[in-house]
């Protein structure tokens, strides 16, 4: 009787850190994967948002922003190439998100622009960011810290032409 008890407390363990290491949130029809940062200089001006988005539904959703008590404001972001010139500009009517279509922001296309950190984010740390969309509201995410010159979440190795905003995938 004590070794059942004691795998199920195991069995329940494994369950809670499974989860928690997931880091995956849902609002409404949105499934939003692994959301993330990188670790930042002091006195950076902005900080950067990134994770996968997902809509399982049958309507069109727009992710028009957020806040974070770590910062000043939270924009969405595109950034594009013109040439040899970078170009990076706010998305005054957000970003649309359509049915059965996954929208990745990274590093070089759509990300969140955190605006006026109010201290360094440091490798590991976790910070509060409630996400704003046009239908499914508002959902409290986590940004996972990563490291300074990270191109995936947790060390992934997503390219900067690997960037999706394209149904299927």
């Amino acid at each position: 009787m004590r070794l059942l008890t004691t795998a199920i407390a195991a069995a329940s363990l494994l369950a809670a850190v499974a989860s928690a290491g997931a880091h995956e949130y849902k609002a409404g029809d949105l499934e939003i994967g692994h959301p993330w940062s990188r670790a930042t200089l002091p006195n950076a001006p902005v900080a950067g948002g990134y994770m996968s988005i997902t809509n399982k539904g049958s309507a069109p959703d727009r992710l028009l922003g957020g806040s974070t008590p770590a910062a000043a404001s939270v924009e969405v972001h595109e950034m594009t190439m013109e040439g040899d010139v970078m170009k990076m500009r706010p998305l005054k009517d957000g970003l649309e998100i359509k049915p059965g279509e996954t929208v990745t922001l990274t590093p070089g296309r759509f990300h969140l622009m955190l605006m006026k950190p109010n201290k360094p984010f440091k490798e590991g740390e976790r910070v509060p960011l409630t996400l704003t969309f046009e239908k499914a509201g508002k959902v409290k995410v986590e940004l996972a810290v990563d490291k300074p010159n990270a191109k995936g979440p947790e060390g992934g190795q997503a390219a900067m032409g690997d960037m999706k905003h394209e149904a299927g995938k």
